[in-house]
């Protein structure tokens, strides 16, 4: 091959495989993250059923406890400020990231081996969150980084990259849950499982970073990290920040019955594991095929237009979930199966149509020099509204009636749960409508930097996928100037 044509090749990889990024260890360590975590959804159906089945949950306690496992994705800045503040051996990112894959595997091994009941079966599922929470905040500050140093056509290039290599990984495994839950059953699956995180472990040394040498070094990431604490609170409050953030978690916060439809499927539907895993690897196809289109196609749309929309859009599709739980699909003539099958990709490709510009516009929001621990602060919130939705879902449940054998009011729980999202709409115009970097001058951005710009803390929200123009006159200035002196005091 000549070496003009393998450049050719190479600019072609590099544009169509890899969204325009450069091929570095580095992306390397990013993409193998997120890929490991696409995997992870092997596990997925098995811990279903194991809470259902081999422990006895109810549709009500199974959601109530699906929420108290996200429970890590919410505290996540906390462990950005640990690996910041606290090195190990005289490093921030690589002994985290090693302990965080032991962590994940002994935590599926215990599953496996010790976990009988309730108390101990929550334990460990958190232990797995904590682990895939702890691998994120490491790898988060690089992907916001990247985020900020590029142009709005280009903003969505690195979220869509990773959200393409999650989804490969789901894929990958997505019927596969389903087949080895049937034939080898949950203990199996989560042997299988605890591997996985050991790849994380792997590739730790990749990671480029210099080590911190004297305890003067040390001393002063305490300062920055109470700089920064200060910083984050001053921050958040400015009203281009605070509205956009604060309509997205009005729309997070809204009800879900992703646990009770479960339910249905399983015990009303008589849906075995390998149809659902067969229903999950079509889900992850929705969210490749959103990626697409997002990146090929809605990319450069104003946010509150596609925000708006998409909300729109997600809900009144949600809406043909009713002629599932009432079974009006059959009098349609279509079977079950085939209707699960075709809602689910539909449903999931407009929920990550709708979720990845949010994802965009929070990297963006963020200022110079503390844009990994605001990232992380501002997905900690959508992660405690996606919590609060969960628990008030199985708390609609409860009222309902919902059983594991009683779906007589499950339509209720669908139609409050899709009309509910539309409820923050009045406030769309909280988001940006243009890019959020072009409102502010370069000087006024330069400004607010008083902290080195990614070493700081960090970061983004990876779970089973369920998952602007500010008002001109609000319109602050970007982030005032804070005095270092005044900060120390």
């Amino acid at each position: 091959m000549t070496p003009s044509l393998r450049d050719s090749f190479q600019t072609k990889c590099k544009r169509f495989l890899l969204f325009g990024n450069e091929p570095t260890p580095e992306l390397f360590v990013i993409l193998t993250v997120y890929f490991i975590q696409g995997v992870l959804g092997l596990a997925q159906l098995a811990v279903k059923f194991f809470l259902k089945d081999d422990l006895g949950l109810s549709p009500t306690r199974m959601a109530a406890l699906s929420g108290i496992i996200a429970l890590p994705w919410v505290i996540k800045p906390l462990f950005g400020f640990l690996s910041d503040g606290v090195p190990i051996a005289g490093y921030r990112r690589r002994p985290y990231l090693i302990l965080a894959g032991i962590l994940g595997s002994l935590a599926w091994i215990a599953l496996a081996t010790i976990a009988r009941d309730g108390w101990t079966a929550t334990l460990f599922l958190i232990l797995t969150s904590v682990s895939v929470a702890t691998s994120d905040v490491i790898i988060d500050s690089i992907v916001v980084e990247r985020a900020r140093r590029e142009s709005v056509a280009q903003s969505g290039s690195m979220q869509s990259l990773m959200w393409t290599v999650w989804a490969i990984g789901g894929l990958l495994t997505a019927y596969l849950s389903g087949w080895l839950l049937t034939r080898f059953g949950n203990q199996t699956v989560f042997a299988i499982t605890a591997i996985f995180p050991l790849i994380v472990t792997a590739i730790a040394g990749l990671i480029e970073e210099k080590p911190i040498i004297t305890h003067e070094e040390n001393r002063h990431n305490f300062t920055r990290l109470r700089q920064t604490v200060t910083l984050i609170s001053q921050t958040v409050r400015q009203k281009y920040i605070l509205l956009p953030t604060l309509f997205i978690c009005l729309w997070q916060i809204t009800p879900t019955a992703d646990t009770a439809f479960f339910y249905f499927q399983t015990n009303e539907l008589k849906l075995e594991p390998e149809f659902l895993g067969l229903v999950q690897a079509g889900g992850n196809l929705a969210i490749l095929s959103g990626t697409f289109l997002y990146q090929t196609y809605f990319k450069t749309i104003p946010f509150r237009k596609i925000l708006g929309w998409s909300i729109i859009l997600s809900s009144l599709l949600g809406m043909t979930t009713l002629l599932l739980v009432t079974h009006a699909n059959r009098t349609l003539g279509i079977p079950d199966r085939w209707f699960c099958l075709g809602d689910s990709f539909i449903l999931r490709l407009a929920a990550h149509l709708s979720f990845l510009p949010v994802f965009v516009l929070s990297a963006r929001l963020c200022p110079v020099g503390i844009e990994a621990t605001i990232f992380a602060f501002l997905v900690s919130l959508f992660g405690l509204s996606a919590m609060m939705a969960t628990e008030s879902g199985a708390l609609l449940t409860h009222w309902l009636g919902i059983s594991p054998f009683n779906f007589e009011n499950l339509w209720i729980l669908v139609l409050i749960a899709n009309l509910s999202t539309l409820l923050p709409l009045p406030f769309l115009r909280w988001v940006p409508d243009d890019d959020p970097r072009k409102v502010f001058p370069e000087e006024g951005r330069e400004r607010s930097i008083i902290l080195p710009s990614v070493e700081l803390s960090a970061h983004s929200i990876a779970g089973d996928l369920t998952l602007a123009s500010v008002v001109p006159e609000l319109i602050p200035t970007f982030v005032t100037a804070i005095d270092s002196d005044e900060l120390e005091m």
